[in-house]
C-alpha cells in the first residue's frame, strides 16, 4: 500500500512511445521528479512523494522501458535525445509550465540539456549524483570490463555484461543493488531495487543504457553546465558506487551551485536517508518559490490546534498512540488519566489515526488535527492480511513509505506547535527516523513498548525472514548504543519474565538480558480495577444480558484482519448451540468491520465498535479472541476463560504474546487453519466449564508509569 495515491495519472505520448506520469495536487509550484535510467521506475522517489506533495504539485514519470511505460525494441528510442524529449511530453500532458526539478544519476544529464535549451521552463535543479561523463573519470570498476563481450568470468563487475545478463538477470540486479546500498541495514532499500529492476528485463535494459549520451567531449560538457542559470543543490554519497563524487564536484562548481556530501551514503541517498534529503530539497525548494497554502488534502492551519503559549503554567505532551489495534489506546487512556490526576495541569494532544481516533474522541480526548492526514497504517496491516494470516514482520517492512511519510508529518507538526514532551506508544516511525536523525529531537522524548525484537516464525521455511529480523534487530541495538541519551526514558510494559527467553539473531544478545539494561520494566497496565469486575453475574446485571444462560463473547480488535475468524466462530457457535442451545454469544466486530458482512446464528447478536469493551468481557462466562495482547491480557486481568487464535505469520502473537500467556498460565490456544467448527464448539464448551488458575496481573502499571513519565515533565 502506497503512503499517498496519486491525485490523477495518465500517458504522455512521444513520437509514438507512451510514458506513464502521476501528479500529486494542484494549482501549487510544481515539482518535477525525473525518472533515471531504466533499472528502476518513479518508485525510487517513493520516500519524497507523499511529504513535497503536502506543500507543492508533484509530478513523476516512468523511463521508457520501466514501470508502466512503453519498451520500444528499437535501440535509438533510449539515446539522451529521446529522455529529453520525454521531459517536454509529460510537460505538455501535465499542463505544466515550469517546475523544480529533481533527479538522480541520469535524470541529472536529462534535466541539464532540457535546462540549457528550455531555461524558462526550469526554476531550479536538486541533483542527486551527477552523472554527466565528461566532467570527471568513471570509477575504474565501473569501465574494467566490457560490457557486450563475452567474458571469462561472472565474478563482481565483471556481472555487469549483457551476456551475463541473459543468463542470470536477477544475479545481476542483485549484484548491482547491494553496490548501490552499500549503508548497513540497507535490506529494505535493497529488495525495492531489485524489485523495480525486475520490473524490465535484460534486452530492454541493455538497450536503455547503449543509448548515445549528451555531451560527448569535455568542452561540451563544461559549456552545458556553465550555461545553466537556474539555482542548483547536489546531493552525493561517499560510498557511491556508482557516479563518482568528482563527477558532482564538478557540475556544481561549473552551475554555481552547492554541494551536499553526505558521509557513508550509497548512490541512493533518497531512499536510505530520506528525511535528511526531504528536508534539504524542501528548504531548496522554499528558496525558490514559496509553497502554496495548505489545500483541503494537506496539514491543517496550526491554529487548528490550542495556541502554543499556555498561560497559568499548563504543561503540553503530545501523545503518539499506535494505531495497529486498539489496546495501545486503552492503555494509553489509562497511563494518561493516571498523570493528570498527579498533574492537573497536563494538556495531552492525541497524535493517531482511525480507528483509534474514535476512541480518543468518545473518551473526551483533543485529537490533533493534523493526524488525519496521517498515511493509514491500519489500512495497510489490512492489506496485507490473508484469512487468519498476516505476514506481520513483512508488512511492517512494507509499511516504510508510510512510515516516512507519517513522520516527515509528524516533525513538521511538532515545530509548528511547541511541547514539552513526547510520548510515544509503539511509536515505531517517530522512534526509528529520530535514531537516524537525532538532530529533529527538540523536546524530552519517552518511548513505551510491551514487545521488544522480531523473532522469525518459520526460520527453516522463510530463512530469508531469519537473516531479515536479526538485521532489523541489529539496528535497534545499534541504535541504542549510538545514541543512548536520545530517549529520556523507556519503558517495557510488563515484567522482563513476560518476554522470550530468546535471542535477537546470530551473534547478538539475548532479548530479556539486553532489555535489562536498557528499559525499565512496569507492571502491564490494563485500564480499569480487575478487582471490581470479577463478578460476571454482577457486570451481567449492570450491563442488562440477564442471567440463567451461558454467555460468550467474540472479539478481534479494530482492523478488519479478524473477519475470517469471526466466521468461524458463528459457525463454530452455531455447532455449539445444538449441544447447548440455551448458550448465548455476542460478538464484537470492531469500527472497521460491518456486523452484516457476519452470518446470522440463532442466539448470536453481533455488535460494532463497543465501548470500554472490557466491561463486556467481565460479564463473559468465556470469551473467543484473536491473539492480540490487550484483548487477551484483559481477560488474563478479569480471570475470564478464553480461547485465542493467533494470527498465522504474525511474529508478536505466535512469539510475544503466547509467552506472555504461558506465563500467566492463561488460554486456550487454537490455530485457526486447522480448527474446524465442531472442534471449536467443543473448545467453547471446555472454556465454559473451566475455573481459571491464572497468574495474578500485578496493579499499578499505569501509576508506575505515569509517575516516570511526570518526573520528565517535573525537570
Amino acid at each position: 500500500m502506497r503512503a499517498r495515491e496519486p491525485d490523477e495519472s495518465g500517458y504522455a505520448v512521444n513520437d509514438g512511445v507512451r510514458i506513464y506520469y502521476e501528479v500529486w495536487g494542484t494549482d501549487r509550484p510544481t515539482i518535477l521528479l525525473l525518472p533515471t535510467v531504466s533499472i528502476v521506475t518513479s518508485r525510487h522517489w517513493k520516500a519524497q512523494v507523499p511529504y513535497l506533495a503536502r506543500h507543492y504539485r508533484v509530478v513523476t514519470f516512468d523511463p521508457r522501458g520501466n514501470g508502466k511505460s512503453d519498451r520500444p525494441l528499437d535501440g535509438s528510442a533510449y539515446d539522451d535525445d529521446a529522455r529529453v524529449s520525454d521531459i517536454a511530453a509529460v510537460l505538455a500532458a501535465t499542463g505544466t509550465e515550469s517546475a523544480i526539478f529533481g533527479a538522480l544519476c541520469a535524470g541529472v544529464r536529462w534535466a541539464t540539456v532540457f535546462a540549457a535549451e528550455h531555461p524558462e521552463r526550469v526554476r531550479g535543479l536538486f541533483a542527486i549524483a551527477a552523472n554527466i561523463g565528461p566532467l570527471a573519470p568513471p570509477h575504474p570498476h565501473q569501465v574494467r570490463y566490457s560490457f557486450a563481450d563475452v567474458l571469462d568470468t561472472d565474478e563482481g563487475w565483471a556481472k555487469k555484461n549483457m551476456h551475463y545478463w541473459k543468463r542470470d538477470y536477477r544475479g545481476w540486479l542483485e549484484f548491482h543493488s547491494g553496490q548501490l546500498c552499500p549503508e548497513p541495514h540497507s535490506t529494505k532499500l535493497f529488495d525495492d531495487l531489485v524489485e523495480w529492476g525486475l520490473e524490465t528485463d535484460a534486452d530492454t535494459l541493455a538497450r536503455a543504457i547503449a543509448g548515445a549520451e549528451r555531451p560527448a567531449t569535455e568542452d561540451e560538457a563544461v559549456a552545458l553546465c556553465e550555461s545553466i542559470g537556474c539555482p542548483v543543490l547536489v546531493v552525493h554519497g561517499t560510498a557511491d558506487q556508482c557516479q563518482p563524487l568528482a563527477r558532482s564536484r564538478r557540475f556544481a562548481e561549473l552551475t554555481g551551485g552547492r554541494l551536499v556530501v553526505i558521509d557513508g551514503a550509497g548512490h541512493v541517498p533518497h531512499g536510505r536517508h530520506p528525511v535528511y534529503v526531504n528536508r534539504l530539497f524542501k528548504e531548496f525548494a522554499d528558496s525558490i518559490a514559496t509553497p502554496a497554502t495548505p489545500s483541503p488534502q494537506a496539514v491543517p492551519p496550526p491554529q487548528a490546534v490550542p495556541p502554543p503559549v499556555v498561560t497559568g503554567g499548563r504543561r503540553r505532551v503530545l501523545w503518539i498512540s499506535s494505531p495497529i489495534g486498539l489496546g495501545h489506546t486503552m492503555r494509553d487512556l489509562a497511563i494518561a488519566r493516571a498523570l493528570r490526576e498527579s498533574d492537573p495541569e497536563v494538556e495531552i494532544h492525541w497524535w493517531t489515526q482511525h480507528p483509534v481516533t474514535k476512541v480518543l474522541e468518545t473518551a473526551g480526548e483533543i485529537v490533533h488535527p493534523a493526524s488525519r492526514e496521517m498515511a493509514s497504517e491500519s489500512a495497510h496491516w489490512e492489506s496485507e492480511a490473508t484469512g487468519h494470516a498476516l505476514p506481520a514482520f513483512h508488512a511492517f517492512r512494507r509499511m516504510d513509505e508510510i512510515f516516512c511519510a507519517n513522520y516527515m508529518l509528524f516533525d513538521d507538526v511538532v515545530r509548528e506547535t511547541s511541547y514539552d514532551l513526547w510520548v510515544g506508544d509503539e511509536s515505531w516511525e517517530v522512534d526509528y527516523f529520530l535514531h537516524e536523525n537525532p538532530d529533529r529531537k527538540i523536546a524530552p522524548y519517552a518511548f513505551l513498548t510491551d514487545v521488544i525484537g522480531f523473532l522469525p516464525v518459520d526460520p527453516e521455511g522463510d530463512p530469508r525472514e531469519a537473516v531479515l529480523c536479526a538485521d532489523y534487530n541489529a539496528e535497534m541495538i545499534e541504535h541504542r548504543a549510538s545514541l543512548p541519551e536520545l530517549r529520556d526514558l523507556s519503558l517495557y510494559i510488563g515484567s522482563y519474565d513476560e518476554l522470550p527467553d530468546a535471542s535477537f539473531g546470530p551473534g547478538l544478545p539475548g532479548i530479556r538480558d539486553w532489555t535489562k539494561t536498557w528499559f525499565e520494566p512496569v507492571p502491564y497496565v490494563v485500564p480499569f480495577d480487575a478487582a471490581a469486575h470479577h463478578d460476571p453475574a454482577a457486570a451481567r446485571a449492570r450491563l442488562g444480558y440477564g442471567t440463567g444462560f451461558p454467555l460468550l463473547f467474540a472479539a478481534v480488535g479494530g482492523t478488519t484482519v479478524g473477519r475470517s475468524l469471526l466466521r468461524l466462530v458463528a459457525e463454530g457457535f452455531a455447532a455449539l448451540q445444538k449441544e447447548v442451545p440455551e448458550a448465548r454469544m455476542v460478538m464484537v466486530t470492531g469500527p472497521r468491520l460491518d456486523p452484516k458482512e457476519l452470518p446470522e446464528v440463532e442466539g448470536l447478536e453481533k455488535r460494532g465498535y463497543v465501548h470500554n469493551l472490557y466491561e463486556h468481557l467481565a460479564a463473559a462466562d468465556a470469551a473467543v479472541v484473536q491473539g492480540g495482547l490487550s484483548t487477551t491480557m484483559e481477560l488474563v486481568a478479569l480471570r475470564r476463560p478464553f480461547i485465542y487464535f493467533p494470527l498465522r505469520g504474525h511474529w508478536e502473537q505466535q512469539h510475544h504474546v503466547a509467552h506472555r500467556l504461558d506465563h500467566y498460565r492463561a488460554g486456550i490456544r487454537l490455530d485457526y487453519q486447522s480448527t474446524t467448527p465442531s472442534e471449536l464448539a467443543a473448545a467453547m464448551r471446555s472454556a465454559l466449564t473451566r475455573t481459571p488458575r491464572y497468574r495474578a496481573v500485578p496493579d499499578g502499571g499505569a501509576r508506575r508509569a505515569a509517575d516516570r513519565i511526570g518526573r520528565l515533565l517535573a525537570r
